[in-house]
């Protein structure tokens, strides 16, 4: 098949590769993404909107190894918003040919890169080493190999060969949307996320807790989005549901299990916030079941969730900015509603 027949050959599922394909948006074919997209909308914020001069205050004030969890955090969490991106452009955008699906992909990119900003205003405020922020996800054994661990499938993504319309090249697909939606954005962040948030469960780094909450709050939408993307694609694709494929991805995810918790060792080598890194390992083998269970698995770990107030801290409806003693809304155009979920 030549690139031009290619460029146009019909394709009446979402996964495509042509250029003409998705260039009409109604009528909308996936009202879900339609909807996520004016929701995301909806969430737009700003770093600058949460001051963090008090924060500043309490940082200083933090143990060596509470601070070592915070700059931990902060150090993984920023340059990884910027490979979703690379996930997003190189991995999901050339593949999907769905006008809403490219809506919602173009505001998660702003979004990832509005999350980036956000941890550099943090790098900006407190006193931390940039160098050695940037350079722990190279230099610490832990962290790289999470690092190989998602390039490992962006890279099959990005071969000339690829043909996203035979099996393997689906197959690729998929595997690279489970190890950035489900592992990094689904189980990797949200540990972060948790530690992060345990601060304020001390009353410590507020304002800090309410931009991960807004946070929060848009990568539920892009789990979401990658869930209903990755359901679509094997309803639409009934050769990919084979039994040895489901055991493959099952595997992906639970090999993230282990670097995750390696990872958290390294984070927490020693108890901060009363908790240590089995308490943390246990929530994320708690999420794990959760995302096995949404993509029709059965749980694997059957393990409690040892942080219900996790739910609570991520369903905030209104987040007070400390600083200016004012409420600030964390949607805009519109009611606020719920997002649900430690998930």
């Amino acid at each position: 098949m030549t690139q031009v027949q290619k460029d146009h050959q019909e394709s009446h599922g979402i996964l495509g590769g042509g250029l003409q394909d998705g260039l009409t948006l109604k009528p909308i074919r996936y009202e879900w993404a339609y909807d996520l997209y004016n929701q995301a909308v909806a969430n737009t914020w700003f770093p600058n909107e949460i001051q963090l001069v008090q924060d500043l205050g309490d940082y200083k004030k933090l143990s060596e190894d509470e601070k070592h969890a915070f700059n931990t955090v902060i150090s993984y969490l920023n340059p990884n918003e910027l490979l979703i991106n690379k996930s997003i452009a190189f991995g999901l955008y050339p593949f999907v040919n769905a006008a809403e699906a490219h809506l919602y992909l173009s505001k998660q990119m702003w979004e990832e890169a509005n999350h980036c900003m956000a941890f550099e205003y943090i790098l900006e405020t407190f006193p931390m080493d940039r160098k050695s922020s940037y350079e722990m996800n190279t230099v610490v054994p832990e962290v790289a190999a999470k690092g190989a661990f998602q390039t490992r499938y962006l890279r099959k993504m990005m071969d000339k060969d690829l043909d996203i319309l035979s099996i393997e090249g689906k197959k690729d697909f998929v595997r690279n949307l489970v190890s950035y939606n489900i592992v990094l954005e689904g189980i990797w962040f949200y540990s972060s996320f948790m530690v992060g948030l345990a601060f304020r469960q001390r009353n410590l780094l507020r304002n800090f807790g309410s931009l991960i909450d807004w946070t929060v709050r848009d990568e539920t939408l892009h789990l979401k989005f990658g869930i209903n993307l990755l359901l679509t694609v094997l309803e639409e694709n009934p050769e990919l549901q084979t039994e040895e494929f489901a055991e493959e991805i099952k595997g992906l995810i639970l090999e993230a299990v282990e670097l995750e918790e390696a990872y958290n060792r390294y984070k927490l080598p020693n108890g901060i916030l009363g908790m240590n890194a089995d308490y943390v390992n246990q929530y994320v083998r708690h999420m794990t079941d959760r995302r096995l269970e949404e993509l029709g698995f059965e749980p694997h770990f059957n393990v409690p969730n040892p942080a219900k107030w996790m739910a609570t801290a991520n369903d905030t409806l209104e987040l007070v900015n400390f600083f200016e003693s004012t409420n600030t809304s964390y949607e805009v155009g519109g009611a606020t509603k719920s997002a649900k979920d430690d998930k």
